[in-house]
């Protein structure tokens, strides 16, 4: 069976061809489905954490050639970390490609940190498997991009280091907006925004206000490291 419209889609903004697209099929298939096909992606999920913790050991390395393993641990922890997995499947509208049971669908999985995290590592697997370590460092370091840089202050409590920020600045502290709330009770999905006095903003998704909350500080923050360049 071939990939699906959606999952054709991802595929090029992924911006890798499969030579095995059954692979990248199993990748995007959430356990929710096991009832009703054979292969779902925790496997594959197994295999991706340790691929992209390869990857990023060596970039953080890399990228500060001085750092001692207390200060790469870190740095390290917060590219790998759910809510960065997350973060970077949202980017590339990885939900709208998952193959999702009934019941998964109707709790929101395709905005949930962990169905969208579990399953950007096992996509990362399935492009190590379909053409090798190469391939996959690239894909990572391109979808991962600027995060690498700014690792040091994404280890950090974001919300902490942006206002922080803020108070550098003599602006007033950042606000945090629910502006969307999905999914049943037993397992909501809320939407915050950041917003800091001098109008930038960033939004994120999470299956807690807590958690929602400091992605969207993470990403207000890579948003100024960007900015300020």
């Amino acid at each position: 069976m071939g990939l699906s419209v959606e999952q054709q889609a991802f595929c090029g903004r992924l911006g890798h061809e499969f030579g095995r697209p059954e692979l990248l099929r199993s990748a995007l298939t959430h356990p929710s489905m096991s009832s009703t096909v054979r292969a779902d992606n925790q496997r594959l999920e197994f295999l991706g954490d340790r691929v992209l913790g390869l990857v990023m050991a060596e970039a953080v390395m890399a990228e500060d050639l001085e750092a001692p393993e207390g200060s790469l641990a870190p740095r390290f922890n917060a590219l790998v970390r759910r809510e960065t997995l997350a973060e970077v499947a949202r980017a590339l509208d990885l939900g709208s490609a998952l193959r999702l049971g009934r019941s998964e669908m109707i709790a929101g999985g395709r905005k949930r940190d962990a169905a969208l995290a579990d399953a950007m590592e096992a996509v990362i697997a399935a492009i190590y498997l379909d053409a090798g370590l190469d391939a996959a460092r690239a894909v990572v370091l391109r979808h991962w991009g600027r995060r690498v840089a700014v690792a040091e202050t994404l280890a950090r409590d974001a919300k902490t280091a942006l206002q922080e920020w803020a108070q550098a600045r003599r602006q007033t502290p950042p606000s945090y907006d629910e502006i969307a709330r999905a999914g049943p009770d037993h397992a909501p999905v809320f939407t915050i925004r950041a917003r800091l006095q001098s109008g930038e903003e960033a939004s994120a998704t999470a299956g807690t206000k807590r958690a929602a909350e400091q992605a969207a500080a993470q990403a207000l923050l890579g948003q100024i490291e960007t900015d300020t360049e």
